[in-house]
């Protein structure tokens, strides 16, 4: 090989490593945008929320959160219903329509009612036929949003059973529905010593608060499914988780008290049975020897245990819309002793003595009648005497001193009215009330007519309904100028019959 040669032969093995070179810095820095992506679409990844619903991402419920400016997270409510397992409608449970200002979703156990501007979440548990609602609150009132209605995360909690927890670390929502979790915790508490969960709806809407209502074949107890530590001994015959209170209603040797979640007794057990009467007014039905009383919270008696039934079955009057019959018209509770009835109020004063035979009025005959216990937009209530009807207000007063032939509710095209009859005349009873200047509660009154027209009008008609055909429509009206009669004198149901017997 000559020089030449020699020298194009080096020439040639440099330029080849040049290249090489070249390649390998081209092939590191490929490499290395190839790292800078894949961190940066990891960065991107890890500042996008995302949301777990019991432990598995869902994209799709991540674009039905609204965030408010202050951090608050609301959700829709019928949206995001099916995500949990739960069925939704407008309207009310137990008064069915399109209104879309009102929702309520379905499991199998409960049904909970929302209503736009309100906070309180009416619930009935199903496994329960008393047709009567708890209710518990949420921080905010329900809002719309494009014309659906939105609760926030609190709201959602109470309303669908489940755990929430925002981990703003790593931008996550995590969401565990009540099923979930016992299934969860089923295996779990076997390492406790628990034999079972408890099949009670209620108990277990205790999981999403910490809490598992659990039995070891022979007693109940509750514990902190985390770790398994003893909430209450598993000592007692029955337990009853309550939502709106968070204690619990325990039962031993077929008696019944309150304990809370400190451990503390609430109420000692010593009833033949305790249930929730009213949260907001603190009462509790409570029952010994077949008698039935309230107490508060405390366990002081509001009303002694002496009585034969307190609260009225509301299940007979299904269109007035009724959440309880235990407190009617806000704060009259209705009482039986000795086969007649009274009321008292919240405070346990007695405001009607027992003189009725019953409250509410049944439909007989009447085709378009239908069974009515309140008048909502007035506060009162119907009492029946002798097969005679008459009207109480929230005061425990007679709206009127008389007694009817009838008073009923009718609906048509969807209006609901309401009608008394009396001397075979009939009336529409909030017009009846309006004129004898009893307001209405929900309603702005209106005062366009004179006294003087107002007057005449009430007196007409309440000489009318009082006479009970001891005189003609001409007395009435001679009555009417001679002789005005009080709208709201007092005068005992009693007396009112006697008087329209003679």
């Amino acid at each position: 090989m000559n020089l030449l040669d020699e020298n194009y032969s080096n020439k040639e093995v440099n330029n080849t490593k040049k290249v090489m070179k070249i390649i390998i810095i081209a092939i590191i820095m490929v490499v290395i945008v190839i790292i800078g992506i894949f961190a940066y679409m990891m960065y991107l990844e890890s500042t996008n929320l995302k949301v777990m619903i019991n432990g598995s991402q869902n994209a799709e419920v991540v674009n039905l959160l609204q965030f408010e400016s202050d951090g608050t997270i609301y959700v829709p409510v019928r949206k995001i219903a099916s995500y949990l397992n739960y069925n939704s409608y407008n309207g009310e449970y137990t008064n069915k329509s399109e209104d879309s200002s009102k929702c309520y979703v379905e499991c199998e156990g409960e049904v909970a009612n929302l209503t736009l501007n309100s906070n309180k979440i009416y619930k009935l548990n199903l496994e329960n036929k008393s047709s009567n609602y708890t209710y518990v609150y949420m921080d905010n009132p329900v809002k719309a949003i494009n014309g659906e209605l939105y609760i926030t995360t609190d709201g959602l909690q109470k309303v669908f059973n489940v755990t929430f927890n925002y981990n703003q670390n790593n931008n996550t929502i995590s969401i565990y529905t009540m099923p979930y979790l016992i299934s969860r915790y089923n295996s779990t508490i076997l390492n406790y010593g628990y034999t079972a969960i408890s099949e009670k709806f209620e108990n277990r809407k205790a999981v999403a608060k910490g809490m598992l209502v659990v039995t070891n074949d022979k007693y109940l107890g509750v514990i902190d499914p985390q770790d398994g530590t003893e909430i209450l001994e598993c000592k007692y015959d029955d337990i009853t988780y309550q939502e709106a209170t968070g204690d619990f209603i325990v039962c031993s040797n077929s008696k019944y008290g309150i304990i809370g979640t400190n451990k503390e007794t609430k109420v000692d057990i010593s009833y033949d049975s305790i249930r929730l009467m009213d949260y907001d007014a603190g009462l509790y039905i409570v029952e010994r020897n077949d008698k039935y009383g309230v107490i508060d919270l405390e366990g002081n008696n509001v009303i002694y245990a002496e009585n034969d039934q307190i609260g009225v079955d509301i299940s007979k009057f299904e269109e007035n819309d009724l959440k309880t019959g235990y407190i009617l018209v806000g704060n009259l509770i209705p009482v039986q002793r000795n086969k007649k009835w009274g009321l008292f109020d919240k405070n346990g004063n007695q405001v009607v003595a027992f003189e009725y035979d019953s409250f509410g009025y049944i439909a007989n005959n009447n085709r378009e009648a239908i069974n009515l216990l309140v008048i909502p937009d007035y506060d009162v209530i119907v009492a029946c005497l002798n097969e005679r009807y008459t009207l109480i207000n929230a005061s425990g007063e007679q709206s009127f001193k008389a007694f009817v032939d009838d008073i009923y509710m009718t609906i048509n095209g969807g209006e609901k009215s309401y009608v008394m009859i009396a001397n075979n005349r009939t009336y529409d009873v909030e017009e009846y009330l309006d004129r004898l200047g009893v307001q209405p509660t929900t309603n702005t009154q209106n005062e366009d007519n004179s006294n003087t027209t107002a007057n005449t009008s009430t007196n007409e008609v309440n000489t009318t309904i009082e006479d009970n055909n001891q005189v003609n429509n001409e007395t009435v009206n001679q009555d009417n100028q001679t002789d005005e009669v009080e709208p709201n004198t007092e005068e005992t149901p009693s007396d009112n019959v006697e008087e329209n017997a003679q």
